[in-house]
């Protein structure tokens, strides 16, 4: 499959999760939901990279690899209990389309500390999609 079928998959599952999320808070910590919901992804993602016999190249890991791996997880875990506690607060239709603001943050980020391209089209695209984003605080 290509990229984009992939991407595709992520954008359909965050939708899933906005919905199932707002849902699973209720009544609930927003912290102990985050937590809870990390132990699936936890148990789901090994049992994946296990099946697939993925385990095997761990030894070769670069100590880089693993750190910008755990600061990666960390910040996972921020965004997380952050969204979360969002959904507790808010309708899941306003909190999702402000969580991906995150869109327009990592197109900056990804072109000042990875020199990734950036084009006058996607910036006109990212700025729409921010001017969206901020059209659904109304």
């Amino acid at each position: 499959m290509t990229w984009w079928i992939y991407a595709l998959a992520a954008a359909g599952f965050a939708a899933l999760t906005a919905v199932l999320g707002k849902v699973g808070v209720e009544g609930v910590p927003s912290t102990l939901a985050t937590a809870l919901r990390t132990v699936v992804v936890l148990v789901f993602a090994w049992t994946l990279a296990l099946a697939r016999g993925e385990g095997a190249a761990l030894p070769s890991l670069s100590r880089r690899t693993l750190l910008f791996l755990a600061l990666s997880g960390v910040a996972t875990g921020l965004s997380w209990l952050a969204y979360f506690r969002a959904l507790q607060l808010a309708p899941a239709s306003r909190v999702a389309p402000i969580d991906k603001l995150s869109l327009a943050l990592t197109l900056v980020l990804a072109w000042g500390l990875l020199g990734e391209p950036m084009s006058w089209k996607l910036v006109v695209g990212v700025g729409m999609m921010v001017c969206g984003a901020l059209l659904t605080l109304g």
